[in-house]
């Protein structure tokens, strides 16, 4: 089937899901089923996936026995057909996820890398990079996560009390916006103090589009002839 099919699982992943699923769809569908021979296999199989899980995060080579591991197929702007036929890996599938990468020129690509769950890793050339602000030395100040303060009308307490911000003081900002707390569907605050607000029905307020074919048009009457330079009507 190869890793196009696995999506965001890998292939082992993939089989041990499938398996478990068609024993349990067994045992739900078919009732003239000893339930425990179907019961044993099922067991065995839950039990077998969670013990070779748990192994492969601690032996690095059982784990690409089970998961696989990264293969290039692009490198320094050259496709590697060989490496794509091992992994039955068509060129529609190696052009598709590049777009989906927003790279549209394989001259562009430095490396590209399928991934064992079958996502393509794509590193531009240096050419080919968008400029950051690093690049043209200027600084910056820091970007964190935001951090929600309201969740469908309710505080969340604990990442106000994290901020060492109060109750009080977000219903005051609230407040000032002509907010109620019930009316605000979910409000955050970033690292740089900024309060973001949705309200629940914040698109009532909005005009409605309006339907062109109810809509009147009113047509001028065409223009008299201007009278000639003789004077004639």
């Amino acid at each position: 089937m190869g890793k196009k099919q696995v999506s965001q699982l890998t292939f082992f992943e993939y089989v041990t899901g499938i398996t478990i699923g068609s024993i349990a769809s067994s045992l739900t569908v078919d009732l003239d089923l000893q339930l425990i021979p179907v019961w044993t296999g099922l067991l065995i199989w839950t039990l077998g996936t969670v013990v070779l899980g748990i192994i492969s995060t601690h032996s690095r080579k059982l784990a690409k026995i089970i998961d696989g591991e990264p293969t290039v197929v692009i490198h320094n702007g050259q496709i590697l057909e060989k490496n794509m036929q091992e992994m039955n890996y068509t060129l529609d599938n190696l052009m598709m996820q590049l777009r989906q990468a927003n790279v549209f020129n394989i001259a562009d690509v430095e490396f590209a890398v399928l991934e064992p769950n079958g996502m393509l890793s794509v590193l531009a050339k240096s050419q080919a990079q968008p400029v950051t602000p690093a690049d043209l030395k200027i600084p910056t100040e820091y970007e964190g996560l935001a951090t929600e303060l309201i969740v469908d009308g309710k505080i969340v307490e604990p990442n106000l009390s994290q901020l060492n911000l109060s109750r009080e003081w977000l219903l005051e900002e609230l407040a000032k916006r002509n907010h109620r707390l019930e009316d605000v569907y979910y409000a955050e605050l970033d690292t740089q103090g900024n309060l973001y607000v949705d309200l629940r029905d914040d698109l009532d307020g909005l005009p409605q589009e309006q339907d062109i074919s109810e809509t009147k048009v009113t047509r001028q009457k065409p223009m008299k002839k201007p009278p000639d330079k003789g004077g004639k009507p």
